[in-house]
This record gives C-alpha cells, sequence and structure tokens, in this order.
C-alpha cells in the first residue's frame, strides 16, 4: 500500500523541519507534506483535508517543525477507527519526520554511537556499540550502508513505528540516533559478525517481518553488553536475580526447598520465618533492578509446589486485601504442579503439606518416584498438616479468580516430555511459562529466542508451508549463532548454554493468518491449519540443527538425551504427524548425526514484537475488535484491519458501523447487518470456547519441544468452571495449564467516541 517516491522516500517537497514559522506561513506546506503522503492510500475512506484542517486547528505559534509533525501524526493516529489506511498514513509522517533527523548511511551512525561522549563528565567516552562490533561494520561499510532499504520503514504502521522509537532505537543525549532499518542490520551484524552473506541474508528477511529477534536481542545486539538472550532458571542468590534482571532478562526462582514457617534451623538453633519474608525481599528488589535503564521493570516469578506447608501463604501475597507484611505484590508466583495432586483433587481425596527440611527431595524427582516417596512421607507420618484436597484447590482457583494468577505447570509432563530429562529433573519455567529446562546451582537456564511473523507466510491467499520451512531454518541458525556471542552476566548462564544450546522459536500472529484466509478460529480447517504451521516449525528447526551438527558437532549433553534414543517431541504425545513432511529419513539422520540443540520450539506472548510488526499476540483470538494502542503519544483506539477491509468489500463500513461496532465493545455478534460467516470469522476470545483455544495448544504441543504461554479468558468465572477449563487442559497433556487467567472488567469504559446521533441515523 506504501507508494515510493523519488528515491524510494516520501514524500519529496519542502520539509516540515526546517525552521520555525508562525501559524499562517505553516499552512500551505502542511497542507502539500500531508497530501503527498496520502498517495497510494484509500481516499474514499482517508481525507487528507481532515487531517490537515484537524492539525492546523491544533497549531500554536511558536511550534518547531518537529513538533508539528509530531501533531500531524498524532491526529491522523486518532482516526485509525475510521480506516487503517489512517495508521499508514501516520506512519508515514512519523519516518519522515524520523529520516530528516537522524544521518541516513548505517556505519555513519554507528561510528557516532561508539564515540559517544558521556555529556556533562569533562569528556567521558560512554560507546554504545562495541568496539569489534564497529570493526566489522567499518570492514564492509560499503556493502551494509548499500543493502539497506529506507524505504521498509514506511511499512511500519505507527504504533509499531512508535514502539520502536520508544523503547528500542538507540538515542544520543536524548534524541534518537538510529532508524528502524539500521536497528535490524544492528541486530544481523550483531550476531554474524565478519559472515557478512550471513548478516545480509537476516537483515533482509527481517526487514521484510518474516521474523523478529527477541527484545533483549533488539536492545543489546551489537552494543558493549550483547545479552540477546534470555536467562530463565534458578537462582541461588538474590544478588545473582538483580544482576541478571538489569541485564534485560526475568528470573524464575525455584523455592520449593526453601523450609517451611517455624522449621528448626540447627545453624542457629532458631525457628524459620517461612516463605513470606524472603518472598518481600525478591518483590522489593525486582522494583528497584529495572532492566536496560528503565526499559523495563525487573521481573521475578517464584515457582512452589503444592506439597509445601506454606502454600496457602504463598497463594495469599498478590491479593489486594490482608496484612501489608505478609503481601508481595510486585512478584509473580506460579505452580509446579505433580500430577499426584491433581489425581487426589479428582478423587476428592487428601492431600498432605510437608516441609522440604522434614520432607527431603521431593522437588528433585517426577512421575512415579514422586509419588512412592510422597507416599512413603505420608506413612512415615511426616506431613505437617493433612488437609482435604478440595480445599487447597479451591484456594488456587479462587486466587487465580481474584488476581490472575498463579500461573499453573504440571511438573511430570514438563519432565516426561523434555528432550533435556536425561540432565536431571526440571524444577522450574521462566517468567512467562513457556521455557521448560534444567537448572542446577552451577547452571543458569538460558534460552535464546525470537518469534515467526505468521502473516507474512501468506502468499495469493495461500499459506506457504514451504517458505515458512526455509525461513525457520534460516531463523534457527541465527539463534545459534547468538548462544556463542551473547555476553553472559553470570557463568553459569555461559555454563548451561554452551553445553546445552537451547532455542525458544515462538509465533506471532496466528489469528490475523485465520482472519486473512477467512477460517473461523473454532473451525476445521483453523484446526488443520494450525497443526500444519507447527509440523512445519518443528520439521524445519530440527532440520537445520541437524544441519548445523554435522558442521559442528551435536551439543554436549547429547548422549542420552530422548532425540538420541529415536523420541522426538510428537512421540511423547503419541501422536502421529501428517504427510506434509517427511519423518522417517529425519529421524535416521538425526540418530547419525545428532542435533546442535536440544531444545528448538517454545511460544512466548510476543507483547512487544508483535505490536512491532502490527500482527496479534502470539496464537491468541483477537480479545475485541476494538482495541487500544498505547505508546508515548497516548491512547489511541484501533479498529481489527481485517474486519475494516472484510466491511469494506461488502459495503458496509462507514460512521455508522464504526459507532455500532464501538457500542458493542468491539463485537459484531449483535449487529444484524453483519452476515453470519463474517461473525464467525471476528468472534473474539470472550466468543469462543476455552475448550477449542485448549485443543489447538494441545494439537501443536505435539510440535513444540518447550511450552507455551497458554492464557486462558472467562469474562466471569467461577470455580466450577475454571476447574472443568484445569483438567480438561491438564488431561490433555499440555504442560503449561495456565499463564494468566484473563477476565472482563465488571463495567465496560464509556464509548466517548461514539456519536450517539451518527449511530442511531
Amino acid at each position: 500500500m506504501t507508494v515510493l517516491l523519488r528515491d524510494g522516500c516520501i514524500p519529496t517537497g519542502p520539509s516540515l523541519n526546517s525552521v520555525k514559522r508562525d501559524v499562517k506561513s505553516n499552512t500551505a506546506e502542511l497542507r502539500e507534506k500531508i497530501t503527498q503522503a496520502c498517495q497510494g492510500l484509500d481516499l474514499k475512506f482517508v481525507d487528507p483535508n481532515e487531517v490537515i484542517n484537524k492539525t492546523i486547528a491544533g497549531l500554536c505559534p511558536g511550534m518547531t517543525a518537529s513538533e508539528i509533525d509530531n501533531l500531524a501524526a498524532e491526529t491522523a493516529a486518532y482516526l485509525t477507527t475510521k480506516h487503517p489506511d489512517y495508521a499508514a498514513l501516520a506512519a508515514r509522517i512519523a519516518v519522515v519526520k524520523l529520516h530528516r533527523e537522524t544521518k541516513e548511511r548505517f556505519s555513519d551512525v554507528m561510528q557516532d554511537l561508539h564515540a559517544y561522549v558521556q555529556p556533562n563528565t569533562g569528556g567521558t567516552a560512554a560507546p554504545m556499540v562495541s568496539k569489534d562490533f564497529l570493526a566489522n561494520v567499518m570492514k564492509h561499510k560499503d556493502a551494509l550502508d548499500n543493502a539497506i532499504d529506507h524505504s521498509r520503514d514506511f511499512e511500519y504502521k505507527y504504533f509499531g513505528f512508535k514502539t520502536l522509537e520508544h523503547s528500542y532505537l538507540l538515542r544520543m543525549d536524548g534524541k534518537v540516533a538510529e532508524r528502524p532499518q539500521h536497528l535490524l542490520m544492528r541486530v544481523a551484524v550483531g550476531t554474524h559478525g565478519d559472515d557478512l552473506e550471513q548478516a545480509l541474508e537476516t537483515y533482509d528477511l527481517m526487514s521484510q517481518k518474516y521474523y523478529t529477534h527477541s527484545s533483549a536481542t533488539l536492545f543489546n545486539a551489537g552494543t558493549t553488553h550483547p545479552q540477546m538472550i534470555l536467562l530463565v532458571g534458578f537462582f541461588e542468590t538474590l544478588t545473582a536475580c538483580a544482576h541478571i534482571s538489569r541485564h534485560a532478562s526475568g528470573a524464575a526462582v525455584s523455592i520449593s526447598n526453601h523450609r517451611a514457617r517455624g522449621s528448626y534451623i540447627p545453624e542457629s538453633h532458631g525457628r524459620d520465618a517461612g516463605l513470606v519474608p524472603m518472598l518481600r525481599t525478591f518483590d522489593a528488589t525486582s522494583r528497584y533492578v529495572d532492566q536496560g535503564a528503565g526499559k523495563r521493570r525487573g521481573a521475578f516469578n517464584m515457582f512452589l509446589e503444592p506439597w509445601h506447608a506454606d502454600i496457602f501463604d504463598f497463594l495469599d501475597i498478590r491479593k489486594n486485601n490482608g496484612k501489608e507484611e505478609m503481601r508481595a505484590r510486585d512478584l509473580f508466583c506460579s505452580l509446579w504442579i505433580p500430577d499426584l495432586f491433581m489425581k487426589r483433587v479428582q478423587a476428592e481425596a487428601e492431600w498432605s503439606l510437608f516441609c522440604p527440611s522434614e520432607a527431603p527431595g521431593l522437588n528433585k524427582v517426577y512421575g512415579a518416584e514422586f509419588e512412592e516417596l510422597y507416599e512413603l512421607y505420608e506413612r512415615e507420618g511426616r506431613a505437617r498438616r493433612v488437609i482435604p484436597s478440595s480445599k487447597l484447590w479451591v484456594a488456587i482457583v479462587t486466587a487465580q479468580i481474584e488476581t490472575g494468577g498463579p500461573f499453573m505447570l504440571y511438573k511430570d509432563p514438563a519432565n516426561i516430555k523434555s528432550n533435556q530429562k536425561n540432565l536431571g529433573t526440571i524444577l522450574s519455567s521462566n517468567l512467562c511459562t513457556e521455557i521448560i529446562q534444567y537448572s542446577a546451582p552451577d547452571e543458569v537456564a538460558v534460552c535464546t529466542c525470537g518469534t515467526l511473523a505468521l502473516p507474512a507466510f501468506i502468499h495469493d491467499g495461500q499459506f506457504d508451508f514451504p517458505k515458512l520451512h526455509a525461513i525457520t531454518k534460516v531463523f534457527v541458525k541465527n539463534l545459534d549463532r547468538q548462544i556463542d556471542v551473547n555476553y553472559y552476566p553470570v557463568p553459569a548462564a555461559r555454563y548451561s548454554n554452551l553445553r546445552h544450546r537451547p532455542l525458544g522459536m515462538g509465533v506471532q500472529g496466528l489469528a490475523d493468518v485465520f482472519m486473512c484466509l477467512r477460517l473461523p478460529f473454532e473451525s476445521k480447517e483453523a484446526r488443520m491449519l494450525n497443526l500444519q504451521i507447527f509440523e512445519t516449525i518443528y520439521h524445519g528447526a530440527l532440520e537445520a540443527s541437524v544441519e548445523l551438527a554435522e558442521r559442528y558437532g551435536p551439543y554436549e549433553t547429547w548422549e542420552g538425551s530422548p532425540a538420541q534414543r529415536g523420541q522426538l517431541q510428537y512421540d511423547f504425545w503419541g501422536v502421529t504427524p501428517s504427510p506434509l513432511w517427511e519423518w522417517v529419513g529425519l529421524k535416521a539422520r538425526i540418530a547419525e548425526k545428532g542435533l546442535r540443540n536440544s531444545l528448538l520450539v517454545a511460544l512466548p506472548p510476543t507483547v512487544s514484537t508483535s505490536h512491532i510488526l502490527s500482527n496479534n499476540e502470539c496464537f491468541e483470538p483477537y480479545t475485541t475488535n476494538v482495541y487500544t494502542r498505547r505508546v508515548a503519544a497516548g491512547d489511541f483506539q484501533v479498529i481489527c484491519p481485517w474486519l475494516i477491509k472484510e466491511l469494506v468489500a461488502l459495503n458496509l463500513w462507514d460512521e455508522r458501523m464504526k459507532n455500532k461496532l464501538i457500542l458493542n465493545g468491539g463485537s459484531v455478534q449483535n449487529i444484524p447487518e453483519i452476515p453470519d460467516d463474517v461473525k464467525s470469522i471476528y468472534k473474539t476470545v470472550w466468543e469462543i470456547s476455552q475448550r477449542c483455544i485448549i485443543d489447538l495448544s494441545a494439537d501443536r504441543g505435539a510440535f513444540i519441544c518447550g511450552s507455551q504461554s497458554l492464557n486462558i479468558f472467562l469474562a466471569k468465572p467461577s470455580v466450577k468452571q475454571l476447574t472443568a477449563m484445569h483438567f480438561y487442559g491438564w488431561q490433555k497433556g499440555l504442560k503449561t495449564g495456565l499463564y494468566y487467567l484473563r477476565t472482563r472488567p465488571a463495567v465496560d469504559a464509556i464509548q466517548f467516541t461514539v456519536d450517539k446521533g451518527v449511530e442511531g441515523r
């Protein structure tokens, strides 16, 4: 939809950034600028005069050219509820502004970033990119500069561009120095160094929006501390957590081995205060230590097994009521649930609570071995308390209804279905519940993450599986390379990552794919496409990993792994893949040559990176067809672009329809003019059966060697309803049963933007 004018830039003509001027002299140039920026947009729905007039109405004497640009872009963005092309117009205005204020050549910008001097310090050098990185840039400066296609900056929508500008593009003295294409090339060179061919391939695919690396990579690639991967595992000390958090990683902490309240402490002959004081210390640290100069707050996820005697205190720490000294509301909390607990709840049986110092080793075993040890301790009378299992279950579900958590993961499937189970018992996942890896006192679990942008693989109304397979292979090789060039804030993370080389490749925009192909989320066709997409990703990832193993050798702990013994992820689920890809030969090749990576696929939430690429998050349905995008400039309402295109094609899109959609809270189900087939495609997550969400997750689970950040959406959840959802997911074999429980507000927000007169006509 973007129209490129002279030299691939938008638009030509005088710049808004030239000089300060008064309101009258701004008007003609502003009109010309916005009119030219509208070229190629749907002028049936995009009115340049409306943007011009609203911008002029907001002008004040003495405004700078930059301020006028911002006002024009924000004015266009606020009109996005009328048509998605307004977001394109807003982005064009904002990108032109950034291009006028930054240097064009990538090598020049990187030189400036390396030569940066900290202000007000008497000339103290503060390089923002590393010496080695700059050396690689300058060695290939002409090829890198010439490869960058600045016109691709105009393919971002306004809200994605503003996210990049606000949080990701590097700044000097508070001013943005990079362009989006510079950032992507920085990631490519930061990953591949002197390998020009691979760097250019990575840049080209990222700039075409086939995939994106994680936020940590976008923040830090090429910098003096290139922390590009996610540190997720068990940590013994608060100091280690704080150190890791400030380098843009969340910390997952298994606390099941911490003594319960009142336990005897042999060293001091005192009594332990239990979990809560320790949790409050972590809570305070998470608020104090942010990630990357305020880019993100610190985040700690605490994992506890439900047999721990302090479990009820743990469930209460995020609640709004109760004693303040018993609360730690900024922590994330997760349950690491053995199958035995679910069986006891199902059977309405009793459940025993233990102190780990009095019943040691329960956190170190799983499956049948856990059940034998747990029942032995019960027979020996070591339990602190014996309660009805239903009492604890109701407390868990009630906490989830009140606070959205604790997150729920199933310890036995997480271990039994892991390709790392030859290493030992896995104690936790990461912050977002999709990275499930082995960790130990001398090993901090690490994962190199990124996401494939699924809508990019739709060509001519068909999903392009060969293209997805090919680009998955490139992406795996990129992620694997980052393991070797990454900066590790603690030695235990480097030790772990180089031994096991796990990856966590996810997706974004699955709901967009379904909408683009006109497939209802609950349809058989969508279910099959979901399955084939993840078969393709897993097959491509394995094929790339075996190719890397043929070149560099398998990862260090390959021997004894399930894959080495001929078991891939779908074997754990008892699933036979479809005929889409050839698996027999691939298995034989893996058996002969090994894999370079112990894990390959995991599905994170992808909120920030999906926002950048204008896709819906990860594998979730749309929560509403009218939603808010929050950027530094403010909150903007947006209407699902696929729905608008559908209604435009049916000649149903106008101001009256827009207002009806807003009055219906983003739902199309009660708008009589909209055909039933369109209503089925644009159901929101509140209108889709949650069993369908779980079914799709279980289907693709056979091809995901990590896990999935699975949210459950219940408008007004009850204990009975949520219990049914949990047991359905557990019986389906999921590793992650719940990331967040999402509920709807009791009262809908007032619809200030609705013109009641227009709606009624």
